[in-house]
């Protein structure tokens, strides 16, 4: 960090240089104070703490002599929907030190990565968010919305790409009109190479020359699984998955291959069409994965008790109405999608909405995720705070070691506790904790042994209390 300064009384006096050399650290560290200190008045809304503790100021260069100051600020993501606030916010409270005469403020984003540990197939080794669209019911507008939401968040200037995860009746074809209408091979790599449509990559098995598939379901688990992991995504910061209908094994398998951050509903005010939202709602659950919003394509005539029906029964606190439109559905048969062809339209005023609510909600789920669970080697204690509870506790990290329910630690057809309490030494300390999809964490001990750790099971082990300089953010 480069600060050059120097205080009135080296001014006028002429001090010696070693004496400014001296005063000049001492104000490098009070320039840069001043500035972190100016910056931390802005606060990001989704984390609701201020942008320094976030972690978002880079390379911040200050030369308190010319009154220049330059840093970057790195977002979560490229389609931060308050970019521009933060990037004004960040010019006028460093403007504002009355030694600063130009502040020069550049706008990145995090290199696109998944939150999640574990060995990942290479092509989603770089993609950030993985956002499942679903409705768990044909016919209810799930890959339009799907497809719009997609264009949506290119749009706020994300990297982003489709998945059409329906073998037995793929949808993207239709919807889209790229110019080349085939997926291609790297024979040499043995992946695929996704095509583009606008800037959004894609991958269908509409696009594979197969048009619709008829195959048994554990041969269509396997080619979902193939098209999805085998494909040279790049670097992506969301990928959307329009997920087939349903909630059987090939669903579940795709919930479990791939590391989903979050999950969008679509659905119909049709009490059928209810019942079925509900057994995806229970799916979700049980595989720790948040519905970050639903959207109701909404008729003529329907009131709002169906949106206080989903609130209050499906807990799912973002709702958002789409009118079923004929442009709509219309901009689905022409491949053009509705907010592209009309980025001003009501329709794709919601889609704005909607986007801008999917990334807050993905950018809270991978902090929350990120974490979770953390070790304080200043009281030797494993922090844990479960995404969406507002306990936190404090754990031994000899107590979560001996819990371990593995088969190295528990005989799976017996039950026996093959790992003793002395195996595990007192001090023993954790070397790295990693998130594990939404439900669990991966923690390497010194032996080299990689334990996973489920939230659900570490909220069941015996807690630590009165521990000395315990502070419990």
């Amino acid at each position: 960090m480069l600060v050059e300064t120097c205080l009135p009384e080296e001014r006028n006096t002429g001090n010696t240089q070693a004496f400014g050399a001296r005063v000049s650290s001492v104000s490098a560290t009070e320039a840069t104070s001043d500035v972190l200190k100016a910056l931390s008045q802005i606060i990001d809304p989704d984390f609701g703490t201020d942008i320094v503790s976030c972690g978002f100021v880079k390379d911040l260069h200050v030369n308190e002599a010319s009154g220049e100051v330059s840093f970057r600020l790195e977002l979560t993501t490229p389609a931060c929907p308050v970019k521009d606030m933060f990037e004004q916010r960040a010019n006028e409270v460093v403007t504002a030190l009355p030694w600063v005469k130009e502040v020069n403020v550049t706008m990145s984003a995090q290199p696109a990565r998944p939150v999640f540990a574990g060995l990942l197939p290479a092509g989603l080794q770089t993609i950030s968010n993985i956002v499942a669209v679903s409705s768990c019911k044909g016919g209810v507008g799930k890959s339009t919305i799907a497809v719009n939401l997609a264009y949506t968040l290119a749009g706020m200037g994300a990297r982003v790409g489709i998945f059409d995860a329906d073998v037995y009746g793929p949808s993207l074809p239709t919807m889209v009109s790229p110019e080349s209408r085939l997926l291609e091979m790297n024979a040499v790599k043995k992946t695929i190479i996704p095509t583009e449509y606008l800037g959004v990559k894609l991958v269908s098995f509409g696009f594979a020359g197969q048009g619709r598939a008829i195959m048994r379901g554990p041969m269509v688990s396997g080619v979902i699984n193939q098209l999805l992991t085998t494909t040279e995504w790049g670097e992506l910061d969301y990928l959307v998955i329009d997920m087939p209908p349903g909630t059987g094994d090939i669903q579940l398998t795709l919930c479990q291959v791939v590391p989903l951050t979050a999950a969008v509903i679509v659905t119909t005010p049709q009490k059928l069409a209810f019942i079925d939202v509900a057994k995806g709602v229970r799916m979700f659950s049980k595989l720790k994965l948040r519905i970050c919003a639903t959207l109701m394509r909404m008729e003529n005539g329907i009131t709002r008790l169906v949106e206080v029906q989903v609130i209050e029964q499906f807990g799912i606190p973002h709702l958002f109405d789409l009118p079923i439109r004929p442009t709509l559905s219309a901009s689905g048969d022409s491949g053009t999608p509705e907010v592209v062809a009309d980025p001003q339209g009501e329709v794709a005023k919601t889609f704005q909405d909607l986007g801008v609510c999917v990334v807050q909600q993905c950018a809270k789920i991978r902090q929350q995720v990120s974490t979770a669970v953390t070790y304080d080697k200043s009281i030797k204690a494993i922090k844990v705070k479960v995404p969406d509870s507002d306990e936190e506790f404090l754990l031994h990290p000899a107590t979560v070691r001996r819990n371990d329910r593995s088969a190295q630690s528990v005989d799976e057809w017996s039950g026996e506790q093959k790992l003793q309490y002395t195996d595990v030494p007192e001090d023993i300390e954790p070397e790295e904790i990693r998130p594990m999809g939404n439900y669990a964490v991966s923690i390497t001990w010194p032996d080299g042994f990689s334990q996973i750790a489920p939230y659900d099971q570490l909220q069941t082990m015996e807690r630590l209390v009165d521990v000395p300089q315990a502070t419990l953010a």
